[in-house]
């Protein structure tokens, strides 16, 4: 890409992921945060909507910050399959040349992400936490150009010892991943509608269309851990046997149960309740630690949460320097008495 074209590239897109004619919760998050970015950079958010017979969804995407929507529809795009999606996708930045193109870091999203950004030749930042607009690079080096309203990317690095903000500033557009439950989406505006651009490149299937020969759906008893207003989470000092006591916690508050990284590695629970950096990353109102140490990873994943209790025996774990409340001491005698005192006074 020549460095003359890069003002061509405006306006911040999102892939609105949709599965069975259903937008994503992701599609929403990003959108929230496509606004504010598009506000520092007085321009507008677009919405790219990929899929067959998907039109009815635009009013909701308008609802949630979408100004435009681009409208991918085709019978090759009923189910997500890598090359059409990545065909679309990467029409569409050539087509109408966005300056930043925002991805969720889901199933879909990391599989789609990679191969649309190596289409267009641009760069990726995976699994961000934190999205801004500034100056790259930060601090002015003299005798190199510091650019101004660059997407400034940030993400944990090495493990998640440390935190790495990344800018892509020849290249465009500058593309971003983001797990879900990080960005919060904004109140529904009511009665708002986009601009809806219908877009189709045309689809040829050629050898590198899969063929989906069927789909078969886990039906899965879990709750989904980050629509919980409260979580109970238990981590290794648990012990594997010490779930039914967290289980009974959080019945009493009508809240539900989550685990540490630890936990799962055992096998004792499910991943899809793990909360973490390899986990979800959830923002109950009250987040119960218990028998977590607070690795980086794990914190990374809970950190928002509006109120943190850790119980822990070691008074040196690192969970205690985020919690709100901590207590010190044997979890097997503190939950039970704990969720004696609770069943005295929720009703």
């Amino acid at each position: 890409m020549n460095k003359m074209g890069l003002e061509e590239y405006k306006g911040v897109f999102v892939f609105a992921q949709q599965v069975d004619n259903e937008l994503s919760g992701i599609a929403f998050e990003l959108l929230g945060k496509a606004k504010d970015l598009a506000k520092d950079l007085d321009t507008d958010v677009t919405a790219v909507l990929i899929g067959s017979e998907v039109k009815g969804l635009t009013d909701d995407l308008a609802a949630y910050g979408a100004d435009k929507v681009i409208v991918v529809d085709d019978p090759e795009l009923k189910d997500y399959r890598t090359e059409p999606y990545t065909h679309a996708l990467a029409s569409v930045i050539n087509e109408f040349k966005p300056e930043i193109m925002l991805v969720g870091a889901t199933a879909i999203g990391r599989d789609l992400g990679p191969r649309v950004s190596a289409r267009v030749e641009t760069g990726l930042t995976a699994d961000c936490t934190v999205l801004e607009i500034g100056d790259f690079p930060l601090v002015a080096i003299p005798g190199k150009e510091q650019k101004h309203n660059q997407l400034l990317m940030t993400r944990p690095a090495f493990g998640g010892n440390t935190i790495a903000t990344i800018a892509c500033p020849d290249n465009r557009p500058q593309m971003a991943t983001v797990r879900p439950g990080v960005m919060q989406k904004i109140d529904p505006i009511e009665g708002a509608k986009a601009e809806v651009i219908e877009y189709n490149p045309g689809f040829t299937p050629n050898d590198k269309y899969v063929e989906i020969m069927e789909i078969v759906k886990s039906v899965s008893e879990t709750v989904d851990i980050m629509d919980a207003k409260i979580l109970v989470s238990g981590g290794r000092g648990v012990g594997e046997d010490g779930f039914g006591m967290l289980k009974e916690l959080a019945d009493v508050l009508g809240g539900e149960v989550s685990c540490s990284r630890a936990v799962v590695d055992n096998g004792w629970q499910p991943r899809d309740i793990q909360v973490g950096q390899t986990g979800k990353t959830v923002r109950p109102n009250v987040y119960f630690a218990i028998g977590i140490s607070g690795a980086i990873q794990h914190v990374a994943g809970m950190e928002e949460s509006d109120i943190i209790v850790a119980i822990n025996k070691d008074e040196t774990a690192p969970i205690f320097d985020v919690a709100d409340y901590g207590i010190v001491g044997d979890l097997n005698k503190i939950v039970p008495a704990l969720t004696e005192k609770l069943k005295a006074v929720v009703k």
